[in-house]
């Protein structure tokens, strides 16, 4: 049951999600009605509705709607990273690749059949967003699923901290809603400082290369501290695993002498040249090291940051929940989860409304609110807010 408040659309909410979507999806819909409760609004006892991604034998697959959606403002919830779900092939368990899960929306969206009001992928992890632009003759892979979507009826997706946003122009006559979880990593790591105060002379932001210094940017500025980056030398004659090796971490700023750092990414893979750079801020000077990224994917690496953890090397990780963390992680002393789910479900509770997301797009005046900040002026942090 939709709520009496909406002024435009008056289409009920309905949640669906592919296998690798599912935990995201379930955290989602208690976010929702956690909302709609606190609101006064009617809402049914879950958003979510049936759906199945069979597999064949040999791995191919089909889409399945179980519940109707007719009618409704449709949510497909997908996390492509998801290697916790497997799929079989020929008898044998294999995790399920990003390839994987994208088909697996595919065939959701094949199902639809046009029989939704509206449709909205929720994918905050963007599917191949790392392959945005192309080097010489290489596929636009994230530009070619985006167009893709759009091709099967998608009206609308949302991702956080997609890994260059410009990727957008790819469907100009539709919407990439990128958000950003950048008030929800600031709130997690002044939740984690305590009372330790954040001065030009305590703290410094630093971009583990160029491309980030933006992202590093907005922090630093907020924080009121200097920021730093790093330039990564790449040898240009080799190509390995796809890229020019890296030969030296350059960096470019101010002294760190005795200072806390913040480095500050989208995306940490298998963190092998995030720990070359807290090498590197550890030789200049930095006093504790805090990384803070969107998305902790370690594809490997796990035993390399316990090891270097231990060393002192770094002190904490902030990651988001936008995409799988794996239980090893979860128990790991020096990771700290961020969670996202409640943003995600004030996007689409907002969205569903037909009320204005600028608010949830651009951060800004919460940012400012938690640190205690208005019209410019500094003052004593306030409550910290959801």
């Amino acid at each position: 049951m939709v709520s009496p408040q909406s002024k435009v659309r008056h289409f009920p909410i309905a949640l669906l999600a592919t296998p690798g979507g599912e935990t995201l999806a379930h955290h989602v819909n208690r976010r929702l009605l956690e909302l709609f409760q606190e609101r006064g609004q009617a809402s049914p006892e879950t958003f979510i509705r049936s759906s199945t991604n069979f597999r064949f034998q040999n791995g191919e697959g089909k889409g399945c709607i179980n519940e109707t959606i007719r009618g409704t403002d449709l949510y497909i919830v997908v996390d492509v990273n998801n290697h916790g779900v497997a799929t079989k092939r020929y008898g044998q368990s294999y995790p399920m690749s990003p390839d994987e899960h994208f088909m697996d929306l595919v065939r959701i969206l094949g199902a639809t059949k046009n029989m939704a009001q509206r449709v909205t992928v929720v994918m905050p992890l963007l599917y191949e967003g790392r392959q945005h632009k192309m080097n010489g003759r290489e596929s636009l892979d994230c530009a070619l699923a985006l167009q893709q979507l759009v091709h099967l009826g998608v009206d609308t997706v949302v991702t956080i901290d997609a890994h260059n946003s410009h990727v957008q122009n790819a469907i100009p006559m539709h919407c990439l809603e990128n958000l950003h979880a950048t008030y929800q990593l600031i709130k997690t790591f002044l939740a984690q400082m305590g009372q330790t105060p954040i001065t030009p002379e305590t703290l410094v932001v630093c971009s583990p290369d160029l491309n980030g210094a933006e992202r590093a940017r907005y922090f630093a500025e907020h924080f009121h501290v200097h920021l730093g980056a790093f330039y990564k030398r790449r040898d240009l004659t080799r190509v390995v695993a796809g890229k020019n090796p890296i030969l030296e971490h350059v960096f470019l700023g101010s002294s760190l002498e005795g200072k806390d750092v913040l480095v500050v990414d989208d995306m940490l893979a298998s963190g092998g040249s995030m720990l070359e750079v807290c090498q590197d801020l550890k030789k200049k000077g930095a006093r504790h090291i805090y990384l803070s990224v969107t998305y902790a994917l370690f594809s490997s690496g796990l035993e390399e940051f316990d090891e270097a953890h231990r060393q002192g090397l770094f002190s904490l990780v902030f990651g988001t929940n936008g995409t799988y963390i794996t239980p090893a992680m979860k128990e790991r002393p020096w990771f700290v989860e961020v969670d996202v789910t409640r943003f995600i479900a004030k996007f689409i509770h907002t969205f569903n409304q037909d009320g204005s997301v600028t608010r949830l797009i651009d951060s800004t005046a919460k940012i400012n609110k938690l640190l205690g900040r208005t019209g410019g002026e500094a003052s004593k942090p306030t409550e910290i807010l959801d």
